[in-house]
């Protein structure tokens, strides 16, 4: 079963906290690489919701011409 992505501000508040534990010296060598591969995931969620929503506001203005 597939994990549910989460939604833009889930993920951006995830991203802060990876980023705290980084600048904190809080994460370990043991399990640096899945702190950055989970950032990276989510860094890819962000991407994805905005280029949707941008092509969501293109579509919306052309309708209004």
């Amino acid at each position: 079963m597939e994990k549910k992505q989460p939604g833009y501000t889930e993920a951006i508040r995830e991203i802060e906290t990876i980023l705290e534990r980084f600048s904190n010296e809080e994460l370990d060598v043991d399990t640096l690489a899945a702190h950055v591969k989970r950032a990276t995931e989510l860094i890819k969620v962000c991407k994805e919701r905005l280029r949707k929503a941008e092509t969501d506001v293109e579509e919306i203005l052309k309708e209004q011409e």
